[in-house]
C-alpha cells in the first residue's frame, strides 16, 4: 500500500479533507477572501484556475509524491484553505508539508496550529516519517515566523531554489522536526492550540 493513502485528519477545529474536483468552487470562493492569488508567494488559484490546480495536485497524488487535502472550518462547515504533503522520500521516510493557504478571515487564527498539529501527527505516527519540512520564500517573513511558532527548526536557506508564480526566483528557507522532537512539539503545540482556540 503506498504511504501517501487519501485520508480524512480531523479535531475539534478542523477537517483537513483528501482533494477531489468536486471541491473547486469552494476552493475558489476561499481564494477570494483576499484575492490571495494577487500574493506574489501563494500558491492560491486565480479565479477560474482551481480545476488546474486541483487537476496537477492529483497528478502528485498519483505519482505518490503528494497527499493534497482542503481544509474544512469545523464551527462554520467552510471550505477555507488547502494544504498538503509533499516531496514525499520512502527511505529514510521525509515529507514535506506546505502549498498552504487560507482565505483571510482565517488567516493568523488558530486554524494554522490546528491544521500542522494533524499533519505532523500522521507523519510521525501513522506515516513512520523520521523528518517532517517546511519551506518558504525568504521575504515571507509571515510565514516564517508561523512556522518558528510550530517548534520547527530553522536549517538553512536554498538560493535561487524555485520560480515563483510570477516568474522569478525565489531562496527558499528550510525548517524541519524530526521524530524525537515530536513528542515536545505535540504538546507545544497542544497548549498553543488551546490558548489560540479558547
Amino acid at each position: 500500500m503506498p504511504a501517501l493513502t487519501p485520508v480524512l485528519l480531523e479535531d475539534a477545529h478542523v477537517a483537513l479533507e483528501p482533494m477531489t474536483p468536486d471541491h473547486a468552487p469552494a476552493l475558489e470562493a476561499a481564494a477570494a477572501d483576499g484575492e490571495l492569488w494577487k500574493l506574489w508567494f501563494t500558491s492560491a488559484p486565480a479565479p477560474g484556475d482551481a480545476a488546474g490546480y486541483i487537476a496537477k495536485a492529483l497528478e502528485g497524488q498519483n505519482a505518490g509524491l503528494m497527499l493534497p487535502f482542503v481544509v474544512r472550518e469545523k464551527s462554520s462547515g467552510d471550505i477555507v484553505g488547502t494544504t498538503r504533503f509533499y516531496d514525499f522520500v520512502n527511505d529514510p521516510r521525509r515529507v514535506a508539508i506546505g502549498y498552504t493557504w487560507y482565505a483571510r478571515r482565517w488567516q493568523k487564527s488558530h486554524l494554522n496550529t490546528a491544521c500542522k498539529r494533524l499533519l505532523l501527527q500522521h507523519a510521525f505516527e501513522q506515516l513512520g516519517c523520521v523528518a517532517v519540512e517546511f519551506h518558504t520564500d525568504h521575504r515571507n517573513l509571515d510565514s516564517q515566523r508561523a512556522i518558528e511558532r510550530l517548534g520547527a527548526v530553522r536549517e538553512g536557506v536554498l538560493r535561487n531554489h524555485k520560480r515563483r508564480p510570477d516568474g522569478t526566483l525565489r531562496h527558499t528557507v528550510c525548517f524541519s522536526v524530526i521524530d524525537n522532537e515530536w513528542p515536545d512539539v505535540a504538546r507545544w503545540l497542544a497548549m498553543r492550540l488551546a490558548r489560540l482556540a479558547g
